[in-house]
């Protein structure tokens, strides 16, 4: 089924896009680095669907291919999508709300209409996010591969869906850490993590935001960088800040969270925004 998804210009979409790229998992994504074609499983409520979208910027549309379990998921796959490629931003009102401040305007200028990353489940990013703790982003993607791979359910043919919550939790720790190659530490913190989840721990886009910040710190090997980056990619919380993490600060000539914080204070309520357009700004 092919859908049309229309968004507001300005969309400067590469780096949208690049990190697409970057962080694809194997088994559960695949991206075309010829046509900008990125593919990827899709959990709805009858099952997984495949999803495919590409950007088609002469007729301000996503453009995305959609095969999904049962054709009642199409409307909550086309709100998944446009959530994850943040489709429904005001980058008009964003835009000139940022670009008054001197850290951010040149930023603004050179990549008018930027995006944010968003999720397509809760829990499959937060797993994610613990394995990318204190990793290099090619460790962190062999781990989400490995994980893929041993307990992901077969779909599509040779895509897998991410495993549940329920499928991780009945893992024993120690079985995590020798099938994904984790560290002792890392692998509870998954457990933890896939027993919260299973147990009713909410990690979806419409939970409060305080509770979901405290659901999540209140795990072992989960601190407040990882709890704001999830408040950014899951929730999609235009305002929230990691203000401790190292890219940033190093973009921001800053050494500790506190002087990020500081600085970022004039730029609310957009502050995840600028938090994007500090991070491209580093990574190209």
């Amino acid at each position: 089924m092919r859908v049309l998804l229309p968004y507001r210009d300005p969309f400067t979409h590469a780096p949208l896009w690049s990190a697409l790229r970057a962080h694809t998992i194997a088994g559960l994504e695949r991206h075309d680095p010829d046509t900008g074609a990125h593919t990827r499983v899709v959990n709805a409520a009858h099952g997984p669907a495949l999803v495919t979208v590409v950007v088609r910027p002469e007729k301000r549309h996503v453009e995305a291919h959609i095969v999904p379990a049962h054709p009642a998921d199409v409307g909550e796959l086309t709100a998944i999508v446009r959530r994850w490629l943040d489709l429904d931003a005001d980058p008009l009102a964003i835009d000139a709300a940022l670009g008054r401040h001197p850290e951010l305007a040149s930023l603004v200028t050179l990549r008018p209409g930027l995006r944010r990353l968003g999720s397509v489940d809760g829990f499959e990013t937060a797993v994610l996010t613990v394995l990318g703790q204190q990793v290099s982003l090619a460790a962190a993607r062999t781990f989400g591969a490995r994980l893929v791979a041993a307990y992901g359910r077969p779909v599509h043919g040779e895509f897998r869906a991410f495993p549940a919550p329920e499928a991780l939790a009945d893992r024993s720790p120690e079985e995590l850490r020798s099938a994904i190659g984790l560290t002792g530490a890392r692998a509870r913190t998954v457990h933890a993590l896939a027993h919260a989840a299973a147990d009713g721990l909410r990690l979806d886009a419409d939970t409060e935001p305080a509770k979901f910040r405290a659901g999540v710190l209140a795990l072992p090997g989960i601190g407040p960088w990882t709890a704001d980056y999830l408040t950014v990619r899951v929730l999609g919380d235009p305002d929230a800040f990691p203000a401790d993490d190292l890219v940033l600060r190093r973009a921001l000539g800053v050494g500790k969270g506190s002087e990020a914080a500081a600085l970022a204070e004039a730029w609310r309520p957009w502050r995840a925004y600028a938090l994007f357009h500090l991070w491209t700004a580093e990574a190209f």
